[in-house]
């Protein structure tokens, strides 16, 4: 599982409490975490003071390998709270270049400017997990405002983008985020029921996916298999 807190609030209170109500279960169920906006204060120094992930980054970003999956877990929030300054935004950029140049056994150029889709993009990453919006939201394989499916029949099978799903639909008493009237081209599937994702790495080629509803009783309202029968940047495939 992961967690998010709300170190923000009370100095830190809030956040403690909700670690002490957890403790019965964090004792014995592996997480992993990663710093939300929640966390921001003090330049995330209370997430980094409590959690402890692979790698030697405060546990503010880091990768780790599960069956035949690669999963890398990073920060967005360095692109907001820029008046901590650029530090954590370059050097996060540097560390998911080097890994993903490590994964794909090769040293390839890649733009000098910290930005991520490009990055995604040429190192043929096949999946993004976001959060953050208080909704659930399947999108088409997408590069630069345009949709790149397998084929009309089969969009996920051998996609020639990454896949994006925006799965932040586990409760918030800010309530749901509002859709857009008009979804754009690159949205597949909606959903603001509460609810949470379940994700199943088949084998080196096949990935399921499925949203549970809360709100209908653990019904599964989406779900997708996910086919790359070769990996590789997408940007040269």
């Amino acid at each position: 599982m992961c967690i998010i807190v709300m170190f923000v609030q009370d100095n830190g209170r809030i956040g403690d409490e909700f670690m002490r109500q957890i403790e019965s279960i964090a004792a014995y169920t592996p997480y992993m975490t990663c710093p939300g906006n929640h966390e921001w204060v003090a330049n995330f120094s209370q997430y980094r003071s409590r959690f402890s992930m692979p790698g030697d980054t405060e546990s503010l970003w880091y990768s780790w390998n599960i069956g035949p999956a690669h999963i890398i877990s990073f920060s967005t929030e360095v692109y907001f709270y820029l008046e901590f300054g650029l530090d954590l935004l370059f050097t996060q950029y540097q560390w998911l270049r080097s890994d993903l140049e490590v994964r794909m056994g090769r040293n390839d150029t890649t733009p000098p400017a910290p930005g991520l889709e490009d990055l995604f993009y040429q190192y043929g990453v096949d999946l993004e997990l976001w959060a953050h919006e208080h909704t659930y939201e399947r999108l088409w394989p997408v590069y630069n405002y345009k949709v790149l499916n397998g084929s009309s029949e089969e969009p996920y099978v051998n996609p020639k983008a990454p896949v994006h799903i925006i799965t932040g639909s586990a409760g918030c008493r800010e309530k749901h985020d509002g859709f857009i009237p008009h979804p754009r081209d690159w949205s597949a599937f909606r959903s603001s029921d509460y609810g949470y994702t379940r994700m199943h790495v088949i084998n080196h080629t096949h990935l399921y996916l499925e949203q549970v509803s809360d709100d209908q009783y653990g019904k599964v309202i989406d779900k997708m298999m996910l086919v790359k029968e070769k990996h590789g940047a997408h940007a040269w495939s």
